[in-house]
């Protein structure tokens, strides 16, 4: 049960910030599938679901008791892992990729919840259960890195494989960095860099056709009306927007169907076309505040424990959110990763929103000396 002492040190802030954002979200969505013949279209509907549901597990993940909730995070990362087999040999196909698993009334995507689970098994393989404490300790030697590196190289290669790039990335820089901050040398990440350099091109060859032909595009590359078609549609609409925007459903790029994925990996265009740079402005800043307002929680947090745990929950968001806005002006390749608390897509907006609830957890410690 919730007592008041409980609600007293929620960090109010953020959840205000992640509640405006999740609105706007819910905004750009409606009006990314607004058509006059159907208002609100079956996207929309689900996508409210999905956020007044997210804000249950937003408090679910909030309110309950830290210590166990990173135990159960570390036994369902490995359940994680069993899912990303099971859809590896028998998910289901969608948009030429198999990610999801149907539970015929839903599909879920079993690759976002590594976002969410993997932080926990990091933390708790490495600290423990010891939320409460400060934790004196040395930097584990390189060994003790062996099996969460193998575990992470899996999760990335199953990831990889069916095939979400985007997703799988985003898991591996997080692990990475996690890793980093639990005291992996810099020396080796370095390593790893100039190997990685030098076996550049058969990473090149490595990469399916339509993946080498999105990493050409950004580089000015490809048929703009073909391959080169999303990201140049999406820097017109992006810059069609002016200073103010054209005005809420008024999006030319958007009602005339010249915007793919409007409504999910592109919907920052929308936002750009609609609300103008203003707008746009509006919402960097409000990501803006939120990354800070988290950072401070966490630099302010007495365990090494919480702080490690807040950050590997934070870092997925704030990835997702630089290569999501960086895609949708040209400035990466097209990977489809969907823009947290914004982009439709259920799984995704649970874990966001489960993810801020487990760093809001952390939070309500910081009042403890």
């Amino acid at each position: 049960m919730i007592n008041k002492r409980a609600l007293t040190y929620v960090d109010w802030f953020s959840l205000g910030i992640t509640c405006l954002l999740l609105c706007f979200g819910l905004l750009f969505v409606w009006s990314a599938t607004y058509t006059p013949a159907r208002p609100f279209s079956p996207f929309f509907i689900k996508q409210v679901v999905g956020a007044c549901s997210g804000l249950g597990l937003y408090a679910l993940f909030c309110f309950a008791d830290l210590k166990r909730l990173i135990k159960l995070g570390t036994f369902f990362y490995a359940i994680v892992i069993a899912l990303l087999c099971y859809t590896y040999l028998a998910g289901f196909i969608g948009m030429g990729a198999r990610r999801w698993i149907s539970l015929y009334f839903i599909r879920f995507q079993p690759a976002e919840l590594a976002k969410l689970f993997l932080p926990a098994f990091l933390c708790y393989y490495f600290l423990g259960d010891d939320v409460t404490g400060r934790v004196d300790r040395r930097a584990p030697a390189l060994q003790a890195f062996f099996v969460p590196l193998a575990v992470l190289g899996v999760t990335f290669l199953l990831i990889a494989k069916q095939p979400d790039l985007g997703t799988a990335l985003i898991v591996l820089f997080s692990g990475l960095l996690l890793l980093w901050l639990l005291g992996l040398g810099t020396k080796y990440f370095l390593i790893a860099g100039l190997c990685l350099s030098l076996t550049a091109p058969l990473l090149w060859h490595s990469l399916k056709p339509y993946q080498q032909k999105r990493v050409l595009v950004m580089l000015g590359g490809g048929d703009a009306r073909r391959e080169g078609y999303q990201t140049l549609q999406s820097k017109i609409a992006i810059g069609s927007g002016g200073i103010t925007g054209k005005g809420l459903l008024k999006g030319t790029q958007n009602k005339l169907l010249f915007l793919p994925e409007d409504h999910t990996d592109f919907i920052f265009a929308v936002i750009c076309e609609e609300w103008g740079f203003l707008g746009a402005l509006l919402v960097l800043l409000l990501y803006s505040a939120l990354a800070l307002r988290l950072f401070y929680v966490i630099t302010i947090s007495t365990s090494i424990l919480r702080q490690l745990l807040a950050a590997g929950l934070l870092a997925h968001i704030l990835l997702s959110c630089v290569i999501n806005i960086a895609m949708t002006c040209g400035l990466a390749p097209i990977v489809g990763i969907p823009l947290p608390l914004f982009s439709y897509g259920l799984t995704n907006l649970w874990v966001s929103l489960a993810s801020l609830g487990w760093i809001g957890n952390i939070a309500r410690y910081r009042h403890l000396p």
